[in-house]
């Protein structure tokens, strides 16, 4: 019985201890006109039936400004030729494994670029930004063309530096359109009322325009 326990641990011993490394994979993401993708997800799929690559599945980048991107993950000597799939915007890129050329890599990575099938016209983010761009656009033209129309008249351009026009109301008695502060003046030097009674008879007046239901 000891003599197999010490066959069983000289066997342990001999067995290369397997070690995890952080395996990497860099490139750049571009469509087919050679437009940066920019920020998009690069993530790890497995091929159909690739049982091996299913831990490495979630491992997921985004690309920058540039197209460029690192995808990182561990692996062992297990996982030596391995097959994995690059995903970005629906499209797989195959890549397998290399232990071998990876260690002896002086970056410390293996690059793989990635080039979509389809051109920059018919990615959403493009169509998105674009459209943004056409009614921010048509937004700043209408807002322009609004603000030289009224800089056109005396009014827009005393609109335009801060002056508003005051309200008006009818005479109570003659009907002709008084400003809302000249009213009570009016009242006293128009029409001879006393000046509790102007007030009042102005308060009913201005009190009419601010509620329906006491006209």
């Amino acid at each position: 019985m000891r003599s197999l326990l010490v066959v069983l641990a000289l066997a342990l011993l001999a067995t290369p201890l397997a070690s995890a490394e952080t395996y990497r994979i860099s490139g750049q993401a571009t469509y087919s006109d050679n437009t940066p993708v920019m920020l998009r997800d690069v993530y790890v799929e497995c091929p159909q039936g690739e049982v091996d690559c299913y831990h490495f599945r979630g491992s997921t980048a985004i690309t920058d400004i540039n197209g460029r991107y690192l995808i990182s993950f561990e692996v062992d000597d297990q996982d030596d030729d391995v097959e994995i799939y690059l995903r970005l915007e629906g499209e797989n890129f195959s890549h397998t494994i290399d232990l071998s050329t990876f260690r002896n890599t002086t970056e410390g990575r293996m690059t793989q670029n990635l080039q979509l099938s389809t051109d920059a016209s018919g990615s959403g983010f493009f169509t998105g930004l674009g459209c943004c761009l056409v009614l921010f656009g048509l937004l700043f033209i209408s807002t322009l063309m609004r603000t030289v129309a009224g800089l056109a008249t005396p009014k827009g351009r005393m609109a335009f530096q801060g002056y508003r026009e005051p309200d008006r109301h009818n005479c109570p008695v003659c009907q002709a359109s008084i400003a809302q502060h000249n009213l009570v003046k009016h009242l006293i030097f128009e029409h001879d009322y006393d000046p509790m009674d102007a007030g009042e008879a102005a308060g009913k007046v201005m009190r009419k325009s601010w509620s329906k239901e006491e006209e």
